[in-house]
């Protein structure tokens, strides 16, 4: 059997990425990240689409030609089809469209969050074999967490996947970010709250911990005590925040990490799976990563957490997912419309 070789191409937010495999192997993962938006404390639709735009040639130059494949070669082209921004996904879309009626190839779509939860199933070329995580057996669970999106999701095969949890407002990322800008850390707040928390006491200052039925969630009660909170020590102490930055960052943290990980030791449980994968831009958190570990010693999971570079958006992860589509013969018409909104 020939290899089967297939670009893919993420462009759902910010973040514009190629990716080239060969089989189930990456060849290469390149992404532009737009530093336009930080100054405005968030991701502006219209300057996204433009850089998306300026940036996806040379980044689907730059992935073939780190892979050293030529566009010859390619079996079939894939693209994150939603959700997302749709100014950001029409230009990912409207370019492998062109790409795939050009080579006379498959072209493949591939859902935003379905390519989150495979991103554990991505394999690299490697010397040390010992570095290369064993992908989770079906079924498992997945924590997928980030800026828009906070779900548990019980997944039975590549395309059978199920949110049995997710949050009913705020994201989990959604707040952090929310969080940082109040104390005036800047966009994005990830990883400003990430290194500050390493320096603070977790157990300084307490927030609200929504109580939720179920597997949902809800951030929205710990952004609003956060902000109140600190509106009245702000009130006494008007260089509070820069006095108790860190210890402010690490009680955050420690929140947001125990309200994710309660539900996802509930939903353990209750499935009886105890093979659980993180997902998503949160899951680069320290603080969650170590907790994943935790709970793996604490209750016998197995634990399946991405390299840093496979848990923000990138095409790695939208071409895993399209390699398995592509065996199975699943593909998508040339004139299947981007959509801004979905579920898995």
């Amino acid at each position: 059997m020939s290899s089967i070789y297939i670009l893919a191409v993420e462009s759902s937010c910010d973040d514009t990425s190629a990716a080239v495999f060969r089989n189930d192997l990456l060849l290469s993962n390149v992404t532009a990240s737009q530093a336009v938006h930080t100054a405005y404390g968030g991701v502006v639709p219209e300057l996204a689409s433009r850089a998306h735009q300026e940036n996806i040639v040379p980044v689907v130059h730059a992935a073939l030609q780190q892979a050293g494949v030529e566009l010859s070669q390619l079996s079939a082209v894939a693209v994150t089809r939603g959700p997302g921004l749709m100014g950001s996904l029409l230009v990912g879309v409207s370019f492998i469209k062109g790409l795939a009626a050009s080579l006379g190839v498959p072209m493949i779509d591939v859902n935003h969050l379905q390519g989150h939860v495979m991103a554990p199933f991505i394999r690299e070329e490697q010397t040390d074999d010992a570095e290369q995580q064993p992908a989770p057996p079906y079924p498992f669970l997945c924590l997928l967490v980030s800026g828009g999106n906070s779900q548990i999701v019980r997944v039975e095969a590549y395309n059978k996947m199920e949110i049995i949890g997710q949050t009913i407002d705020d994201a989990a990322g959604e707040a952090i970010d929310k969080c940082a800008k109040i104390m005036g850390l800047g966009y994005p707040g990830g990883p400003h709250i990430d290194r500050l928390a390493r320096q603070g006491n977790a157990e300084a200052f307490h927030f609200a911990e929504p109580q939720m039925a179920g597997l949902n969630y809800s951030f929205s009660g710990l952004k609003t005590s956060f902000l109140y909170n600190l509106r009245d020590w702000v009130a006494e102490d008007p260089d509070f925040i820069e006095h108790h930055k860190a210890d402010l960052c690490a009680s955050l943290e420690r929140t947001i990490v125990h309200i994710l990980m309660k539900k996802l030791l509930k939903a353990s449980r209750e499935q009886r799976i105890k093979h659980i994968a993180l997902a998503g831009g949160v899951s680069a958190n320290t603080g969650l990563r170590n907790a994943f570990a935790d709970y793996a010693k604490r209750y016998g999971w197995n634990i399946y957490i991405p390299k840093f570079g496979y848990t923000t958006d990138n095409a790695a992860m939208i071409g895993i997912t399209a390699y398995y589509k592509y065996l199975d013969k699943d593909f998508c018409p040339i004139d299947a419309p981007a959509f801004a909104k979905t579920e898995i």
